[in-house]
């Protein structure tokens, strides 16, 4: 039994089998899951971490109950979902309705479709809901803490609510929230449970006021009604980055950047292969830097590093193809007129070392995307970054909330003003760039995961009602 009980589907863990047939527990590669392990695990009270079981040895380990991290007063509760029906949950609704809905990605013409296997799906998700509710309710303690995290479990709230009413419960959403026209794109049945279940929590939470206002709005275009909700953003975790930053694995990274980039100024990004990033507008807007700009041809190279995503998703699948072709073919373009240099460089690996040292490395980070959450790269980049570097940021990142005063802001769909953009950063006056450069790290230093966490604990420690 736990005091303080945080859900997620994925966990800060993976699970592997050492030599000796132990299981043995391994930090998460990254995202907010491993930052907001370290600061549980050094909290005052014992916490238990519940998340899906993703591998044949995590759904073993879920049938022997808690599972030890080693790490201070955070432990792990893993819950199996039948493969077939996770997939379902996690791929169909979750995934390719959800996330798609609150993005903006529909392609209105052809999805969504609400078909007799979509509603199979959506039926599993109920049941993936409920399991992760079953979990929780068995371990809290009494009148116990409960954070809950994301898209995923959004129906877990008034599920909860009627199992064990005595729990403070607190949701909180990384991603967008639709407004409400976007919304009605969902069956009506839908849209009705998905908020229900959301209102069921103590509180739901944003990164941002304009997607805590989106919700609200959804909320009383639904139900008539919206209940206690907040923002929060979240900031770059320094701790964990600059351990990072002086790791032998980054040392050698960089060393083979340097040698890759030469003396040429360096504009990077850094995603995920996923259609919210809008990668393939980021390209064009180079391509476009370097028509308008023959004197860069040569001096300047574009860095994109990114890993795959959902490749289960044939969307995704075609996205990443369609990144690749374009790339080449702005390279056969302009390398001719680059020295005989390739000018875009597109690395698809998961190496988090390598990113850092491209974050300390850049004198330009674009970050553009359609819309997302938070963003923290719009953070974590600027946060390391060595070189009085620049920041390009979309209006549609929930970042643009807090660092638009210092980052060069573009509209994500135009790319003339995304090449405008680039050209600004490059073009601007030494003392301008260091005062930018200091505002951007001063703002993504603030509410550092620690800080989050606890704010998170306050909204679920306000009174009932």
């Amino acid at each position: 039994m736990s005091g303080l009980v945080v859900a997620s589907n994925r966990g800060p863990y993976t699970l592997a089998e050492g030599a000796d047939g132990q299981v043995v527990v391994r930090p998460a590669g990254g995202g907010l899951a491993p930052s907001l392990a370290s600061a549980l695990s050094a909290g005052e009270k014992e916490a238990l971490w519940v998340a899906s079981a993703m591998s044949p040895i995590e759904r073993r380990a879920a049938g022997e109950g808690r599972v030890e991290t080693g790490e201070g007063k955070l432990g792990l509760h893993l819950v199996s979902i039948e493969e077939e029906a996770y997939r379902a949950s996690y791929d169909v609704v979750a995934n390719a309705t959800l996330w798609f809905c609150f993005h903006g990605l529909f392609d209105a013409a052809r999805r969504p479709l609400f078909d007799r296997r979509w509603w199979e799906a959506w039926e599993h998700f109920r049941r993936y809901n409920a399991a992760f509710t079953d979990e929780i309710a068995e371990a809290a303690d009494d009148g116990a803490v409960v954070l809950v995290n994301d898209y995923h479990l959004p129906l877990v709230g008034r599920m909860l609510a009627e199992k064990r009413p005595d729990l403070r419960t607190v949701h909180f959403t990384h991603t967008p929230f639709a407004e409400p026209v976007e919304l009605s794109v969902l069956p009506g049945a839908v849209r009705r449970e998905l908020i229900e279940g959301m209102a069921g929590f103590g509180a739901c939470g944003f990164h941002t006021r304009r997607w805590e206002e989106a919700f609200s709005r959804s909320s009383v275009a639904t139900a008539g009604r919206v209940g206690p909700t907040f923002s929060c953003g979240l900031g770059a975790d320094t701790e964990r980055l600059a351990e990072v930053a002086s790791s032998p694995e980054c040392a050698r990274a960089a060393a083979a950047l340097d040698e890759l980039v030469g003396d040429r100024t360096l504009i990077m990004r850094s995603d995920r292969v996923e259609l919210s990033k809008n990668l393939l507008r980021g390209f064009h807007a180079f391509s476009a830097l370097l028509e308008e700009r023959p004197e860069l041809r040569g001096r300047v190279c574009f860095l994109a590093r990114a890993y795959a995503s959902r490749e289960g998703l044939a969307e995704y699948l075609a996205y990443r193809a369609e990144a690749e072709h374009l790339v080449a073919v702005l390279n056969e373009r302009w390398a001719p007129l680059c020295g005989g240099e390739e000018p875009i460089i597109f690395q698809v690996d998961d190496d988090f070392p390598a990113t850092v040292a491209a974050f300390r490395r850049y004198d330009v980070l674009l970050v553009n995307p359609v819309r997302d959450g938070m963003n923290l790269v719009a953070k974590e980049g600027p946060a390391l970054n060595e070189r009085h570097g620049l920041l390009v940021l979309s209006e549609g990142a929930g970042a643009h909330e807090e660092m638009a005063g210092a980052a060069i802001s573009i509209q994500p769909f135009d790319v003339a003003e995304t090449a405008a953009g680039l050209a600004a950063a490059l073009d601007m006056e030494e003392g301008e760039r260091r005062e930018r450069s200091a505002g951007l790290a001063e703002l993504a230093a603030a509410c550092p995961p620690a800080e989050w966490l606890e704010s998170l604990l306050a909204q679920a420690r306000r009174p009932k009602g």
